[in-house]
This record gives C-alpha cells, structure tokens and sequence, in this order.
C-alpha cells in the first residue's frame, strides 16, 4: 500500500490529529493545520490560538514556489505608560536556573495563529475546516493526558500559570487545594472544544472582529493592556519568499529576516562551508572546535547585527557577501526579537508536499480570554526585545524570532522538512543536525539523536556522548563549562521527516528531547 505521509512532531496526540486528516485523504497541509490546532491543547505552554508562528510550505504542484507563511505576533500600534499597564514580574524555574519573565495584559502582543491557520488553508488544503479541527475538538472536550514532558512544562512555569485564579482553575488537577496537573492527569478544555467549532463555522474575524475581539480588546481596555481593535483588525499573514542556501551539494531553504534564526543558521553555514568538517570524526578535537567557534562567531554576529564586526574579518569576508550582509543589517534591525517556548511540527504527505511550522505562545501571559480556553502569549513582557528598558517597543512592528522551520532539497530529489523549538538553541540544533546529514552522512535518527553543544557568551553547553576528553580540550576556550548527563530539551527538539520521491521511501524521527514521535500513515 502507498505510504500517505509521515508526521514528527513533539506529542503523541500532535501527530495523531496529523496522521487522521492524511489517513482520510488529506494533504500535508491539511494535516500540519490539525496538528497545530491539537497542539494547542496537547502542549498548551508550547502551542495556543493566542501565540504565533511560522510555516514553511512547498507544495508538489509548485514546487518552484515555496511559501514562507509568517503568522508571528505584531506589537500595537500604540505604546502605553507604564503605570497604565498591568505588567507583573514573575519567575520561571528552570532547575538550576530562574528567569525573570513578565505576564499580564500589557505583555500582549497581537496573536497571529489564527490568521495564519486560516490563510494556509485558503491557499494550500484540500478538505473544509470542519474537518481539520475534529481532531483537536474531541481531544479538548475529551481530554488529553498528561505525560512526562508536558509535566515538567508545567513545572517550570508554575508561578506563572497559577497566578491567578481564572489561569490556575484551566489547569488545575483534581482535589483541594487547587494545583497544576501532573503527569498520568487529564486536561479538558470545553470552552476551546467550543471556540474550535466556532471557527470553523465563522473563520478569523471571530477572532479579529467578533466576540472574541471585543473579549479581549475589552479586558485591555479596562485592566491595562495595550492591544485595540486597530491591532486585532490590522494583523495580516505575511507570505514571504524563504531564505535560500547552498551548502556543498544542498539547498536548504528557511525563515528569511527579518526573523533572526534561518539568517544566523546560513551565517553558520558560510563559515563551515569549505572547512571539509566531514573528513573527521564527529566529536573529534577538530569538530569540537570548530563547532564552538562557528557557534560563538555567530552569537557575535547576532549581538552586534554587523556581519563585518567578526572579529575573524578574513573568514567573514572570504564566505560571506555584502548583499548578504546588507541583507541582515537592513531587514533585522529594527524588528523586536522573540524566542521562548516553542514546538515544532514537520510533514510531508504521499506526493510530495511540505509543511515545516514551527510554534510559540512564548511562556504564556497568564492571560486567558473569557470563555474560550485561550492564552495570549506575553511577547512584550521578555526583557530580550526590551534593551533600552521595558516598555520601548517599537510600535506596530511584526516581531522576529529565532523560529527556522526549513526544508532541505537535495540533489536526487530527496526532501527533509527539519526545524526545532529551544529558545535561542533552535539555530544551533538546527545546524548542528544539518552538518549530521550533510557533512557525515548520518541517518536522520543519528543525525537527531546524536550529543549537541550550545554556545552562549562565555558558557559553553555540552551533552555527554562526546567522550570524556571533550571538556578538557574546549575549558581552554571557554572557561565556564556546563555538562549535561543526559538529553535534554535545553537543546531543543529538532523533529524531522524525510521523502525519497523517486523509491517512494519516507523517514522521520521525533527528538526525544521534546517528547518527539514519529507517524507514519
């Protein structure tokens, strides 16, 4: 029987919304609008209607014209003061680690899931909206269980789900007093079940200009938030052309500026290229190395947004043009970064078309519209779009992200749909199991399993499996070190599927770091 399309993604039930709509005849599209719909209750920190994001779509009757779908969130039109606004400091538990984070009403930025559900469906599905969202209607009505990664989520943002009593009771587990739900656990969500069904039958301006609008532009009137109905009306997918790069024999298409992440991964690239990494050993001295150099290189690159700054000048010049670089100065500055909780989803269906979306609701505002099971994101409230202070956004501005949903086009004909979530990680786990495949030849599940380094100032990030020489050799360079003992999410989740046209073969494997799974229908 013909294989109808493979599905990795970051929950069990992501991929199994997915894997319904491509067992009933669906496309790839089809499947990848299920799939985020159902995230949005499977992985709620990861993944809302409230959020943002990106979908990279290449469809087989277009092939020549792929699509950058941009959905991610908008700043308002216009700033407030800051005593007008309700901007609560508040901290996420990462373990080791806290962050300060801000939540409330004035850390909204304009959603833009919703508008991008529906403009892909518009452009690329094949089967009504009706149908796409029952999968995720019945997971929200009958409830999703709880597992270990989702879990440990919740962990980390405690303080900000339970900050008060609306966000705390959508969340809560059984019994008193009220707490978050914990693994084994189920989540109902009758009011989202609701909203979905909703949709379907009356399409974004439910969101945009109906009652959902007036819900939410309502309570940041009254309570402190900056978003209007000019924003809610004002918000539009933005359909972009992908970023394209060459590297030895592959083009890799990706999220083009003025988004950071795809541009930071083709810089990354460029100063690879040439090297012949793939003559050595992965993990040996060489690739360590170069790996945390091409890392740290990159950061400087991102930090001072001048590709010329390096302080290697003659590799920066050797591999990188001025249109390249003009491209990042010119297109990235100005535009807010944004980069936290994210998920990712990769598909490709039985005739070749390709969704690559990546999602985020960064950690949640604790902000949920009445009535609807919808958290808005809190993109106004992380102090990395906040140099100058918080409260100085640039105003109506669509915010960039590291988010880098990609598709590789090799040269047999070969497709891998390839992205990750992880924060500021995702470009280093993208590239680092892009140089797997390319340079080493890896198979995707070695090439997704294998041990990852992260870079990030001066501390260096490393997971174990690189041998036990590998932190004496790069303490030398950089002189903080973490070691990881285990996988870890830290270093994101880079689920990812192949297809092999010509044998009809398709591949995939889901990052065990994110709690990934693999489908294939």
């Amino acid at each position: 029987m013909k294989t109808k399309g493979i599905i990795a993604a970051g929950h069990e039930e992501t991929a199994r919304a997915a894997a319904i709509i491509l067992e009933e005849g669906g496309n790839a599209f089809d499947a990848a609008l299920a799939a985020m719909c159902a995230a949005c209750i499977a992985e709620p920190v990861l993944a809302s209607l409230g959020g943002g994001g990106f979908m990279l779509a290449q469809s087989s009757a277009k092939p020549k014209n792929p699509v950058l779908y941009d959905f991610f969130v908008q700043t308002p039109k216009r700033r407030h003061p800051a005593d007008d606004v309700d901007f609560t400091p508040v901290f996420a538990d990462f373990g080791e680690v806290q962050q300060e984070f801000h939540i409330g009403l004035g850390s909204l930025a304009t959603p833009g899931t919703v508008a991008g559900l529906f403009a892909v469906h518009e452009d690329l599905a094949s089967m009504p909206m009706a149908r796409i969202i029952e999968p995720a209607l019945a997971l929200a009505s009958g409830g999703v269980r709880i597992n270990a990664l989702q879990a440990y989520i919740f962990t980390v943002v405690e303080k900000i789900f339970t900050s008060n009593e609306t966000c705390l009771a959508a969340y809560a587990g059984p019994g008193t007093p009220q707490r978050l739900l914990v693994e084994g656990e189920t989540l109902k969500s009758p009011d989202f079940a609701n909203v979905l069904d909703a949709l379907a039958r009356e399409g974004s301006d439910l969101f945009y200009l109906g009652e959902i609008a007036d819900r939410l532009v309502g309570n940041c009137r009254e309570q402190g938030g900056c978003l209007s109905r000019e924003d809610l009306e004002g918000y539009e997918v933005i359909r972009r052309h992908p970023l394209k790069i060459n590297y030895q024999d592959t083009r890799i298409l990706t999220n083009p500026p003025p988004s950071t992440g795809g541009v930071l991964i083709a810089f990354a690239l460029a100063l690879l290229e040439g090297q012949k990494l793939g003559r050595e050993r992965f993990g040996s001295d060489r690739y360590l190395k170069q790996m945390a150099q091409v890392m740290e290189m990159t950061n400087e690159a991102r930090v001072k947004s001048r590709l010329h700054e390096i302080q290697d000048e003659s590799v920066a010049a050797t591999l990188l043009d001025r249109d390249f670089i003009e491209l990042y100065r010119a297109r990235i500055a100005g535009h807010p970064p944004a980069h936290r909780g994210t998920t990712h989803i990769s598909i490709i269906d039985g005739k070749g078309n390709v969704a690559s979306l990546t999602l985020s609701n960064g950690e949640g505002s604790a902000y949920i519209i009445p009535g609807t099971g919808i958290m808005v994101n809190n993109m106004l409230g992380e102090e990395d779009i906040n140099p100058r202070g918080f409260h100085q956004w640039p105003e109506d501005t669509r915010m960039c992200s590291m988010m880098a949903p990609s598709l590789m086009q090799h040269p047999e004909g070969k497709l891998t749909a390839i992205g990750s979530g992880g924060s500021n990680r995702i470009r280093t786990a993208i590239l680092q199991v892009l140089v797997n495949l390319i340079e080493f030849g890896m198979t995707i599940e070695q090439a997704v399993e294998s041990p990852r380094l992260h870079v990030e100032g001066d501390l260096l990030s490393i997971e174990s499996g690189f041998g036990e020489q590998a932190t004496g050799l790069l303490s030398k360079d950089f002189p903080e070190i973490k070691e990881w003992k285990d996988r870890n999410m830290f270093f994101g989740g880079v689920h990812t599927v192949s297809f092999e046209p010509r044998k009809g073969r398709m591949e995939g494997v889901g990052d065990p770091r994110r709690g990934g799974i693999t489908v294939t229908v």
